[in-house]
């Protein structure tokens, strides 16, 4: 990503902390307080011992073989928020930084930003049949990121993202978000069957994942919120794609595995999402994921849960690992 983006998502960030320092308190559907607190559930961490790591300790008296638990656990890494209009993000304190990205990219994506919601809403003697929705989204560093990745050492896995920081803000990405342009064009986009969230053979299919832009054709507006959320992850776990955003990407190393791509449809090898707002859920699952309460403001909120696995060093060189 080019470093002026960098910066403005960085300036973007601390824009938005002064404005929410500076702004009265408002109704929020959710608050970094609740974010925290219900990051404090075992479905999600999923922790369990997945094996035992060998390691090569020498002294000046002789060389040994040392071992130390393997263990695996999921980590919340972003709060994911899709919302019908500039500023309406669900996270209180969150909610400024759409808006404070505009400003810093000097009116470009502001005026590009202007006027979201859903795009067309055809109805016919009170049935709607035709529903194209648009949805601005965020990414942020999950506030409780570091508190459950490497809370205890040799037990717990550190994190590869920082809590508040920026991930993808669509307000910056004004251009490819508004016109799926090139991703419009892909094989992913043209072919059926390619990059689908559910299937149409089980009869829960929610939408596609190219183009990766905020529109999308669907009536339900919380499997449209959850395609979006989807879009978002797909996007920034990957490098090199033809979007604005930060890569959260962990980097191996000898006794710590972290996560690889986001990819829908693997059941939760690699990732699931716990459900924030409007409904505040204790469990995490992948999507589909059943009927939910759709939002009455169009504006909803995930958390991105990925696996880490590590161990704790016993020695200068790493061997291997089993496990169980």
């Amino acid at each position: 990503m080019p470093g002026s983006f960098r910066k403005h998502l960085c300036a973007a960030g601390t824009a938005s902390v002064l404005a929410v320092a500076a702004a009265p308190a408002t109704l929020a559907a959710i608050n970094t307080a609740g974010i925290i607190a219900s990051a404090v559930t075992q479905d999600c961490i999923s922790w369990r011992v997945s094996g035992v790591c060998y390691w090569l300790m020498c002294t000046p008296f002789g060389c040994s073989v040392k071992t130390s638990v393997k263990v695996t656990h999921y980590i919340p890494e972003v709060v994911v928020s899709t919302y019908t209009g500039p500023g309406g993000n669900p996270w209180h304190e969150m909610a400024f930084m759409s808006g404070a990205a505009g400003v810093v990219d000097g009116g470009l994506t502001s005026g590009a930003a202007a006027g979201g919601g859903n795009a067309a809403d055809i109805k016919d003697a009170g049935r709607r049949q035709s529903n194209i929705k648009f949805k601005y989204a965020d990414a942020i560093g999950h506030p409780a990121t570091s508190l459950i990745g490497g809370s205890i050492a040799g037990y717990s896995c550190d994190t590869a993202a920082r809590a508040f920081n920026p991930y993808f803000l669509s307000t910056l990405d004004s251009l490819m978000w508004r016109s799926g342009l090139p991703e419009s064009l892909y094989p992913e986009a043209l072919i059926p069957g390619q990059r689908e969230l559910g299937s149409q053979a089980s009869a829960n299919m929610w939408g596609n994942l190219y183009p990766r832009s905020g529109f999308v054709s669907q009536t339900d507006d919380d499997k449209a919120s959850a395609v979006v959320a989807q879009r978002v992850a797909d996007i920034i776990t990957r490098s090199g794609q033809i979007h604005v955003y930060q890569q959260l990407k962990g980097t191996r190393k000898p006794g710590y595995w972290p996560p690889g791509e986001v990819k829908e449809n693997t059941g939760t090898a690699n990732h699931k999402w716990q459900r924030l707002s409007p409904t505040l859920s204790a469990t995490c699952a992948v999507f589909p994921d059943g009927a939910w309460p759709t939002a009455q403001d169009g504006n909803e909120a995930y958390a991105l849960w990925q696996p880490y696995s590590c161990c704790k060093r016993r020695g200068q060189t790493f061997l291997y690992s089993t496990n169980f």
